[in-house]
């Protein structure tokens, strides 16, 4: 095989104009779609980088209102636990407060009741002792007999009572 340097000449040549042209109209376009891939497989890496912070972030922001509602819920608890046992106890001193009441009451009844008897008793001593100073006088009796009737009518009204 004969090397013939025309047909280099012209191969080179036909590189030449191909390269051109393939540079002006195909390698062009060809680069302008492929660097714009990249910017938007960039843009995409960016955007997926933000959704992952942004959804980290919300996760956080979940945990955080998950935590602030079981506080909440673990503070009115609480809350109405305290309540409940304050008005036990308010409950417990009112029922205090009633028997001592119903007790004082009770004992002024039956001071009252006692001080009606002493005075009913005095008007009956009263008037027995009348009846007996009625008797002694109708009798007239000596000391002994009247200090007999004076016991007997002492044990009449004592058994009354």
């Amino acid at each position: 095989m004969a090397w013939h340097w025309e047909s280099f000449v012209y191969a080179i040549v036909a590189f030449v104009v191909l390269y051109v042209l393939l540079s002006k109209y195909a390698f062009g376009p060809l680069f302008s779609i492929m660097e714009k891939r990249r910017e938007q497989v960039l843009d995409q890496m960016k955007s997926a980088e933000q959704n992952r912070s942004e959804a980290a972030k919300l996760l956080d922001d979940q945990k955080k209102a998950i935590q602030d509602a079981r506080k909440e819920a673990y503070e009115l608890i609480e809350q109405a636990r305290t309540t409940s046992v304050r008005q036990a106890d308010e409950i417990i001193q009112q029922a205090k407060d009633e028997s001592v009441r119903i007790k004082n009451d009770a004992l002024k009844d039956i001071e009252s009741e006692k001080n009606k008897a002493i005075i009913a008793l005095r008007s009956q001593v009263s008037a027995l002792s009348v009846m007996i100073a009625s008797k002694i006088v109708e009798k007239q009796v000596d000391e002994k007999s009247q200090q007999e009737l004076i016991d007997q009518y002492l044990k009449e009204v004592g058994g009354k009572v």
